[in-house]
């Protein structure tokens, strides 16, 4: 399955479309489309997949991303929560406000950044919470207003220096090589067997490549081992039930797909740097405190 094209609704009488999402998760379809999207979690956590990018996102993380970057976001689900992920979306084509309209030379910048958007961007720093400030403004206004809130946001983005690029391989859809068709396969086969043993052959076969050159395709794609991948979203779903369960630490960690206790609290300490019990007892204490 290749990246989706995705038509992003809009209503006649918008010329751009703001929502403020409260869902149980953001679906998990690979897809892209033309309209710049500027996304602002407000609660939820677990792995987002963007251009080439395979990275662990959790609450107060704002992004742009440019046209056509494709991009997806797979959440934790909680068990005590009916939504759980919540969002502001911001969605604007390049063309909406006139097809010259970034040709301006008031507006040069605003093109640059957006160019640079196609690698995806988080945004930092002093400008994200006055960005965020903004969307909500935005969210309940009507008329010209909106689009005053949105060259506000433009404004201050473009001339924002505090971002990290998420994906600064990937240059656009049409002129990457990314295998689309492939990466889905990788990717669906994990989420739905990551319980199981998966071994480097059995990914191999899946991807119609040897061994050595599945690895090489994985690390150049995502800049990480695939069994860094596995370990991760292991990890992520050992977290969950850590958190939403009263399971015994053995158990989670067959649950989660690892093979014996000792091997899952190695990996546990690598990507959390924590331990399993001390993990969930923070978890417990800032729950409390909040």
């Amino acid at each position: 399955m290749k990246a989706k094209f995705h038509q992003v609704p809009k209503t006649s009488d918008h010329t751009f479309k703001i929502r403020h999402d409260l869902l149980p998760h953001f679906g998990t379809i690979w897809h892209y489309h033309p309209e710049i999207e500027l996304h602002y979690l407000i609660k939820g956590e677990g792995i987002r997949f963007i251009g080439e990018n395979i990275a662990n996102f959790e609450k107060d993380e704002l992004i742009l991303l440019g046209s056509n970057i494709p991009h997806t976001w797979k959440c934790n689900i909680k068990s005590d929560s009916e939504y759980y992920v919540e969002a502001l979306v911001l969605h604007f084509h390049p063309e909406s406000l006139g097809h010259n309209f970034l040709s301006l030379p008031e507006t040069l910048k605003v093109q640059k950044l957006l160019t640079l958007a196609r690698q995806g961007l988080i945004i930092q720093g002093n400008s994200k919470q006055k960005v965020v400030k903004l969307m909500n403004k935005m969210k309940e206004s009507t008329g010209i207003n909106k689009i005053v809130y949105l060259l506000k946001i433009f404004d201050l983005l473009s001339n924002n220096a505090e971002y990290e690029i998420i994906s600064p391989n990937y240059a656009s859809s049409s002129s990457n090589n990314f295998d689309d068709e492939r990466i889905n396969k990788i990717f669906n086969y994990t989420f739905n067997n990551f319980k199981r043993n998966i071994t480097l052959e059995k990914m191999s076969e899946l991807s119609n490549l040897s061994v050595t050159s599945f690895c090489r395709f994985f690390k150049n794609l995502t800049q990480k081992s695939y069994y860094d991948f596995l370990t991760e979203i292991r990890i992520n779903h050992a977290c969950r039930l850590l958190i939403n369960s009263n399971m015994k630490i053995g158990a989670i960690a067959e649950e989660s797909g690892f093979e014996n206790t000792s091997n899952f609290y190695r990996h546990f300490k690598r990507f959390k740097d924590s331990t399993p019990s001390t993990f969930k007892k923070d978890y417990l204490n800032d729950f409390e405190k909040g």
